[in-house]
């Protein structure tokens, strides 16, 4: 039996929000599809358990959507912790989401719609950003061009490639490029500094980096060839010095130049030809590393494999977004590249379905607050996948900035990248999808490499806040400490118990931290079989939904009451006046942990009420709204107002940070 001392994860949660609202799935010709891919509760019921039951043959009927260069002997070897997927088969991600296009007569067909930041911004009328769209015979010829570039920079199968780059058309040429002749690629985010250029590229042992002079962001340009110079600097002097730096003439501005490293991009490209067949590769090889902030503090390098992924990406985006070719979709994930989100559904998992994707470069607020509206009412934007995060910014900047717009394109929505709290998800409902579009939040990791828990559009009913029932080929539950399932509506622990195809593979060069992270905690308590531990905490509730309630650090143990921070959180969001809330718990000597909430206040409160600033009153407002809406154990004991929560480079909320202001260590600038 789990002991107090035992994760708070594991026990019960004491709080949990009333939620009653559902919205049950419209019919596809509402929303102008011909259909749904999944049209209903008990297909997906059908599928799910097929897919759990007999994987095998599930997995077998679903490669069929892919191209394969020689045939797989076996489906499935499961040697837990370790998996091979589609074993001995032979395959290429390039020519599944760009060349088989072609060859089946849809070159001329775009595949990638790009809009730059505006650089300049008259009052009235911006300048127009600079749009281009490339099809799959462009993107054919390009990536054919970058990969003999980088064959001749010494680049061979295997090798890992890092990419360093701005949100322009020639980063998802790198991407599928590298794909093309089998170097894994390594995508770094554009925002991180040079510190964690060093450390990505010594793990990885990359010998080219591939980046640009600069990049755009709210009108200043980001140094990135600066950053990469330094980062190089410092790898010289450790002993890992890098052969080649590959930079693309983005900005014009001035940089520095190693006439022995360094190369443009289109000089580089100039002196190839565009014949490069893409490479057959085995399911297994590593297709891309993708590095993920751990515990310890040093970057994971986690492994991705080319068909168990691939295939995992094309079928999560086809069905979660009811991607159909031909169908006059544009689909828009705000994410950068530079993450998993980026990755699965921006380039692959979309490319792969033949669905135009949009590639934006710049700010949400850049020159105005109206910008995403824009970009959507312009290129008829049909599906919209952004993060809970964008959506609380977009509710506090104010609800005209989108009712100026013409949003009727949208089909679908979707959230990704935190649990969303259902006041901010009714907000996305009601401004974005004018109360029509199905929204999808989408639960799901780096390592797991696509959505694991997610609605189907046309299949399942959701609620506000729940991120609802498995993806086909997951068997997720929520578990106690020694791997029994625990009952409806008692907070556990969120565990996979079988293999799917897009897990990851490894963490990069470090066997140990791969067990030891992902497969040494829970274990099928009948037969010792390791279970794959997300390290979030969750409840099912007598539906059989899913209700993330954030990383198991993220319980508050108050008195005894173990409480989720995330419903606390989405109770304080569901006060009008409040647009972002972040809990933590902070020392307290009567209870031992308190509650700490950090608040932002919505502008269009502040005017709506005579200009009103945050004060005590609201405050006793916003306890007494918690105490109702959870109950008084859920009662802030200290409520802080701020302008803005510290934010990763990822957009997540900086909860270490604010436990130590909490706790009185550390002061944030925002605070009032």
């Amino acid at each position: 039996m789990s002991t107090p001392d035992q994760s708070h994860a594991s026990q019960a949660i004491d709080s949990m929000l009333q939620e009653s609202r559902r919205f049950d799935p419209r019919p596809a010709a509402e929303l102008g599809f011909a259909a749904w891919h999944v049209d209903g509760i008990e297909t997906y019921r059908e599928m799910h358990k097929r897919s759990v039951e007999d994987p095998e043959t599930f997995w077998a009927e679903q490669a069929k959507q892919l191209h394969w260069m020689g045939a797989y002997e076996k489906v499935l070897d499961w040697q837990p912790p370790d998996v091979k997927w589609f074993v001995n088969g032979r395959i290429n991600a390039c020519d599944n989401c760009v060349d088989r296009h072609v060859r089946d007569g849809h070159g001329d067909k775009v595949a990638l719609v790009w809009e730059s930041e505006p650089v300049k911004d008259d009052a009235k009328t911006p300048e127009p950003a600079e749009i281009r769209s490339l099809t799959y015979r462009d993107l054919q010829r390009e990536t054919a061009r970058c990969a003999n570039a980088l064959k001749k920079l010494g680049v061979r199968k295997g090798n890992v490639v890092t990419i360093y780059m701005p949100m322009t058309p020639e980063i998802v040429i790198a991407v599928l490029a590298c794909a093309r002749i089998g170097a894994p690629h390594s995508v770094i985010f554009g925002g991180f500094a040079p510190h964690a250029i060093v450390e990505r590229v010594t793990d990885a042992r990359s010998k080219v980096i591939i980046t640009a002079d600069g990049g755009y962001r709210r009108g200043e340009i980001v140094p990135l060839k600066k950053n990469v110079d330094e980062a190089c600097e410092t790898l010289e002097k450790n002993g890992n010095p890098v052969d080649a730096v590959q930079c693309l003439r983005r900005c014009g501005n001035q940089i520095g130049w190693k006439n022995s490293r360094d190369v443009w991009w289109h000089e580089a490209l100039d002196a190839v030809d565009d014949n490069c067949p893409c490479a057959p590769l085995d399911s297994e090889d590593m297709l891309f590393l993708l590095y993920t902030s751990g515990s310890t503090g040093k970057p994971k390098g986690i492994v991705h494999s080319t068909a168990g992924y691939l295939l995992y990406t094309a079928m999560t985006a086809k069905y979660t977004f009811n991607l159909r070719p031909d169908s006059k979709q544009l689909y828009w994930c705000t994410a950068d590249v530079g993450w998993i989100t980026g990755h699965s559904y921006i380039i692959y998992g979309v490319m792969a379905n033949r669905v135009p994707t949009l590639l934006y470069e710049g700010a949400p607020n850049h020159p105005r607050p109206d910008r995403f509206w824009e970009i959507i009412a312009r290129h008829r934007v049909t599906q919209l996948y952004t993060a809970p995060t964008a959506i609380r910014a977009f509710m506090k900047w104010g609800d005209e900035h989108p009712a100026k717009h013409d949003l009727s394109s949208l089909r679908i929505l979707g959230t990704v990248g935190e649990p969303i709290n259902p006041e901010a998800w009714m907000w996305y409902h009601n401004h974005i999808g004018h109360g029509k579009c199905p929204i999808v939040d989408t639960y799901w990791q780096t390592e797991t490499g696509g959505h694991v828990i997610t609605p189907l559009p046309g299949a399942i009913t959701t609620k506000p806040g729940s991120c609802t029932l498995p993806m086909f080929g997951i068997d997720a539950a929520v578990v106690n400490e020694e791997g029994h399932e625990l009952p409806a509506n008692q907070g556990g622990l969120l565990a996979i118990r079988k293999p799917w195809p897009g897990m990851l593979r490894g963490v990069f060069g470090d066997r140990d931290r791969f067990v030891k992270g992902y497969w040494s905690r829970l274990k099928d308590p009948r037969t010792g079989t390791p279970y794959y531990f997300s390290a979030d905490g969750a409840r099912r509730d007598s539906d059989g939904y899913f209700w993330v309630m954030g990383r198991v650090d993220d319980v508050i143990n108050v008195s005894g009451h173990r409480l989720g921070t995330m419903e606390v959180e989405s109770a304080l969001v569901s006060h009008p006046a409040i647009a972002e809330a972040a809990v933590v718990g902070m020392p307290h000597e009567i209870k031992g942990t308190g509650i700490c909430a950090f608040v932002t206040v919505k502008s269009a409160w502040s005017k709506q009420n005579g200009g009103r600033l945050p004060d005590d009153a609201l405050r006793k407002e916003l306890t007494a709204h918690v105490a109702k809406e959870i109950g008084p154990i859920a009662k802030p004991d200290s409520i802080r107002f701020a302008d803005g929560l510290p934010k990763t480079r990822s957009g997540k909320t900086m909860r270490r940070l604010l436990r130590d202001v909490a706790a009185g260590v550390e002061k944030i600038t925002q605070d009032t």
